[in-house]
């Protein structure tokens, strides 16, 4: 191992333990002044900026690549997509395949190496998914194949991770799955739609409809943010929500007498209603409500 081989396996740890870090504080996306805190031997260095691709000056491959957010409706300055396969299909930065950029792209490739990349929640805020591994370049097509596959890897070192099954893949469906959760905790402001609790560690994205049901896609208006009490008890058919969206207790739960998590936590919120997303877009589809609402009706 070369000292230059030291110095990027060393950044490139130290970059992932930071993104452990802020991905755990931020779960409904980072902003990318936090995720630019990040130091390495003394010294600020980037991980988001403005290009999209990021090479510090000490290495001789990319580090981290990012897409830029769209509002709904806006053209995208690149046309970044998933495939089928669930590579991410990046592309160059312009037409040259000698940019300084996608040289560093194609030196990440060839190395082999771990990069980051940031999905973008909002403007200026990014969900981290890493490692991720540059697979494939198409020059004809000016991008790269990106694999988002999750992998084993040791914390003690990189070493391992040049192992990883290429053939695996993450489908669109799953990376849907990824985002899903920062989505919906955003969109209720990392608050439960049922009892405002806003600690977001003790918040979980329910399903209104689950992944099995041909309805059950991972998007925000199928999602509802929950506390874990609330959401195991949703899943189990003890509180049901209207497509009104008030909550009904099972019957049975409201007559039993018990401490005060089941007085306070579950009986109480028999006829309340359920906080919503500011955005009309983000709240809960009332079809997928009231298929959901008929299962706990059945099952009660």
């Amino acid at each position: 191992m070369t000292a230059g081989d030291d110095v990027d396996t060393r950044l490139r740890l130290a970059m992932f333990a930071h993104l452990d870090r802020i991905s755990a504080a931020y779960p409904s996306g980072i902003p990318s002044d936090v995720i630019n805190t990040f130091e390495f031997d003394g010294e600020a260095v980037r991980l988001v900026v403005q290009p999209g691709i990021r090479k510090p000056a000490r290495l001789s491959a990319a580090l981290t690549i990012r897409t830029t957010y769209t509002p709904q409706g806006g053209a995208r300055p690149y046309e970044d997509e998933f495939g089928t396969d669930g590579t991410l299909h990046y592309k160059w930065r312009g037409t040259d395949p000698a940019h300084p950029d996608n040289r560093a792209l194609r030196e990440a490739m060839v190395r082999r190496s771990p990069l980051a990349y940031f999905y973008p929640m909002a403007k200026g805020v990014y969900h981290a998914i890493y490692p991720v591994y540059l697979v494939e370049e198409d020059p004809a097509r000016h991008e790269f194949a990106v694999d988002l596959g999750e992998l084993e890897h040791s914390v003690e070192g990189i070493e391992v991770l040049p192992e990883r099954r290429y053939a695996r893949r993450l489908t669109l469906q799953r990376l849907h799955q990824v985002v899903f959760r920062p989505k919906v905790l955003r969109a209720y402001e990392a608050r439960c739609a049922l009892c405002r609790l806003g600690h977001a560690p003790l918040l979980d994205a329910a399903h209104i409809l689950p992944d099995r049901h041909r309805r059950g896609e991972p998007v925000v208006p199928n999602g509802l943010a929950m506390c874990k009490i609330h959401h195991a008890a949703y899943d189990a058919n003890i509180i049901g929500i209207r497509p009104d969206r008030v909550v009904e207790v099972r019957e049975d739960i409201l007559t039993e007498i018990d401490g005060p998590m089941l007085r306070h936590g579950l009986q109480e919120m028999h006829g309340s209603t359920i906080f919503l997303p500011r955005s009309r877009h983000d709240r809960p589809d009332p079809t997928r409500l009231e298929e959901r609402y008929e299962q706990f009706r059945s099952a009660a």
